[in-house]
């Protein structure tokens, strides 16, 4: 493979204290992460499998968010690319099988958190518990896939249901799980990019033709402007506050828009860079607080002052795209009041930052669920590729559309197909695509769409789903309304569980058997597997020499067993002899993963694409150019008293939580993030016990005082799930909106409280 490269960058070396936060050593006495502690902590955990631990950060290919790395290094920056969310992650791929006699009684474990279950190790063999059973015993593969298939066999393709989580989930196990699944006769299959960005992949498509993001994490570093929409990296991929450091010292200009001021966003310790370890940095010129789902409103007001000021690029707009006329008489019939009212902010928030626009000869966008997880996701999106094309800020360097991913399996897991709306590489479910399938696999492939995943619940809850096989995941923790959630897996007569470790919804009891099947990790592959980051970079994760735990098998395997024990005619067809088979099919079927084949040691890579998709304004649509698109305002009239609840990560990766306090923002789990003006009104003070109650639920506080937008209110998720309703989702991807509308009240006492 070619030697990693790095493009050229502006970049300033030296001090430069006007960024610096203050003159406090190390941000003594401030409410900030302790990334040092972090590394004592990893060393502790994992003392027991120091070795194993130490190559599988070495060697391997993170298994955390989806900015990419080989080892220790990655493609943007020098030096060592490590980060407190890997390092928490590093012990559920070190620690030892959990005694299996705990799962002869599960009435113990029910009263477990998810993060006590992970913490009593690996699942080391297949497991079954039936209807009056205490709990699980063992049994073989052969037993579980026999039990699975029969079933398979028994029911119809519509009556199925598969799912694959996110979490070091590799390319080869989403697409040999996908291929299986339709030899089976169904596309019923999603994962977990579904619940992420789905309203961003349906919108980019539309407007752009591609379905990721356009540029490179190296375009942040000179760039004139990075405008961050309901995106909050410094929870969620804290490397990338790296990226930003040495941006800022580029002179690249940094804008938030969000409900709530993120401190960690605000300013940040940079542990690797001494100047920012020991000062801090600003991270954030300017933040634009506006209401939860305020996007389309305020993103429409500043297209809407770019035009009037004729900040817009006509030889670029001419030349390049098309529907901007259109675009221009719809954002003129809008009023500026319904704007203002719709962002939840004045015109002028909205004209300073078209300004900052109109002056910036780059710009990079970058968003997160803050945008997609609406009801109006695809149009959230719209509205920022909206902006982009007023000035060509893509196709170029430091310029570009970016929706930043969470999980290091994401990018891959819609690309490869294990999606129930898209075959691999994106191709629509429909007839001609089916049948292109048919002739690359050998076997008829299904036609038409099958389940999402929200559409699997609402199907198991209506009695109509025989089998759902989940691998990783935890419906009960990330999709919404919880209650209905247990509902409807308990009304699900067999369901396979496969992971690593324990959760929550296994021991939700099902109507003839729940099966848990122990999953390996990528570490533990033959073969080694690969990941595709968020700047569409394909990396090998090498096998790392160490122990294994009992019987567990990758997905991809274990997938391909399952189809051929349903169909044994073409089980030559859905089994691989290995991963490196795997990649060699994907080479062959998916065209942007053409190199995926010669990917055989670490450090080897390649960035499908290249550095920025639709180089040179060239936009791979019909008529090879970019669409602006009209977007509505949303309707959003929140009923008096009312307030709009948006939920937040912590201290957590995921649904897995680490710590009940966030230390950059100082909340505890059942901190109810409030705007001061709110709480005094309700005539409420800090640390005030209160309750949320929603159509589908409530839940119990205190309130935290917070820079948050009037009329919003925040909670950590997925503990407010409880408050998310499970019926609105986005019109094309179907994504579930995980906002709500709540009144609050002051909670009665609890025992123990003090009056």
């Amino acid at each position: 493979m070619k030697p990693r490269t790095k493009r050229r960058m502006k970049r300033r070396k030296g001090l430069k204290p006007s960024l610096w936060v203050g003159l406090k050593p190390f941000g003594f006495g401030e409410q900030r992460p302790n990334n040092y502690k972090e590394v004592f902590r990893a060393v502790a955990e994992n003392r027991d499998n120091a070795r194993y631990a130490w190559r599988i950060l070495k060697d391997g290919c993170c298994d955390g968010c989806a900015l990419g790395t080989t080892g220790l290094h990655d493609w943007t920056i020098e030096g060592v690319h490590l980060c407190n969310i890997r390092l928490r992650l590093l012990r559920l791929n070190t620690m030892p099988a959990l005694d299996v006699s705990l799962l002869d009684d599960v009435s113990e474990l029910e009263k477990l958190s998810s993060k006590e279950l992970r913490a009593l190790g690996r699942l080391p063999y297949p497991m079954i518990r039936r209807p009056g059973d205490k709990g699980f015993s063992r049994i073989s593969w052969d037993e579980a896939l026999d039990l699975a298939a029969a079933a398979i066999k028994g029911t119809t393709p519509d009556r199925l249901g598969f799912y694959l989580t996110s979490r070091g989930m590799p390319n080869e196990s989403y697409y040999a799980a996908q291929k299986a699944v339709r030899a089976m006769g169904t596309n019923s299959i999603d994962n977990a990019a579904r619940v992420c960005h789905s309203p961003s992949t349906s919108a980019l498509k539309q407007q752009l033709g591609i379905a990721a993001t356009s540029c490179s994490y190296t375009d942040w570093i000179g760039s004139d402007l990075i405008v961050f929409i309901g995106s909050n990296v410094a929870n969620n991929q804290p490397v990338a506050m790296k990226y930003l450091y040495l941006a800022r010292k580029a002179g690249t200009k940094v804008v938030c828009i969000n409900p709530y001021l993120e401190p960690g966003m605000d300013r940040y310790w940079i542990p690797s860079s001494p100047e920012s370890a020991v000062f801090g940095t600003k991270i954030t010129d300017r933040f634009f607080q506006i209401n939860v789902g305020g996007d389309i409103a305020f993103l429409t007001g500043v297209l809407k002052a770019m035009i009037e000021a004729g900040d817009v690029d006509r030889s670029f707009i001419e030349l390049h795209t098309t529907g901007f006329d259109d675009v221009v008489s719809h954002t003129g019939a809008i009023t500026w009041e319904d704007l203002e009212r719709g962002a939840g902010c004045d015109r002028s928030a909205m004209k300073d930052l078209a300004g900052l626009l109109g002056t910036s000869k780059t710009a990079v966008f970058v968003w997160s669920m803050g945008v997609t997880q609406h009801v109006f996701g695809e149009d959230n999106v719209r509205s920022i590729v909206n902006l982009a094309l007023t000035k060509g800020f893509l196709g170029r360097e430091q310029c570009g559309v970016m929706p930043i991913r969470g999980h290091s399996g994401v990018q891959g897991g819609a690309e490869m197909g294990a999606y129930s709306t898209a075959f691999p590489g994106g191709l629509p479910v429909d007839d001609v695509h089916a049948a292109q399938m048919s002739e690359n696999w050998g076997f008829e492939v299904p036609v038409g769409p099958g389940l999402t995943v929200a559409e699997m619940l609402d199907a198991a809850h209506e009695g109509d789903l025989e089998l759902l096989f989940s691998a990783g995941g935890n419906f009960i923790e990330v999709l919404p309304d919880p209650v209905r959630v247990i509902r409807s897996l308990a009304n699900v007569p067999l369901r396979m569980h496969m992971d690593i470790c324990l959760s929550s919804q296994m021991f939700v009891g099902a109507k003839e058997a729940v099966v848990l099947l122990p999953a390996a990790t990528r570490y533990e592959i033959p073969g080694g597997v690969t990941e595709t980051s968020t700047e569409r970079r394909v990396i090998f994760s090498p096998e790392i020499p160490g122990p294994r735990i009992g019987e567990a098998r990758g997905e991809w395997e274990v997938f391909g067993d399952l189809a051929a024990r349903v169909r044994p005619e073409i089980a030559d067809r859905v089994r691989f002899s290995s991963t490196h088979a795997v990649r060699e099919e994907i080479a062959r079927v998916i065209p942007n993963y053409e190199g995926i084949q010669h990917l055989r040691v670490k450090g080897d890579h390649f960035q499908y694409g290249g550095a920025h998709l639709c180089p040179q304004w060239k936009f791979p649509t019909a008529d090879g150019k970019a669409h602006f698109q009209k977007v509505a305002l949303p309707d959003q009239r929140i009923p008096e008293g009312h307030f709009v609840v948006a939920t937040r990560r912590g201290k957590q990766f995921n649904s897995m939580v680490h710590e009940r306090k966030d230390a950059l923002t100082g909340a505890v789990r059942e901190a109810i993030l409030m705007n001061e003006s709110d709480a005094r009104e309700l005539r409420l003070a800090d640390g005030d016990a209160i309750i949320l109650r929603s159509p589908s639920g409530s839940l119990r506080g205190s309130v935290l005082l917070a820079p948050v937008q009037p009329g919003s209110l925040q909670v950590h998720w997925p503990e407010g799930q409880v408050l998310i309703e499970s019926g609105p989702r986005s019109p094309e991807a179907g994504i579930p909106d995980y906002n709500a509308v709540v009144t609050v009240e002051p909670a009665p006492l609890e025992t123990g409280d003090v009056a």
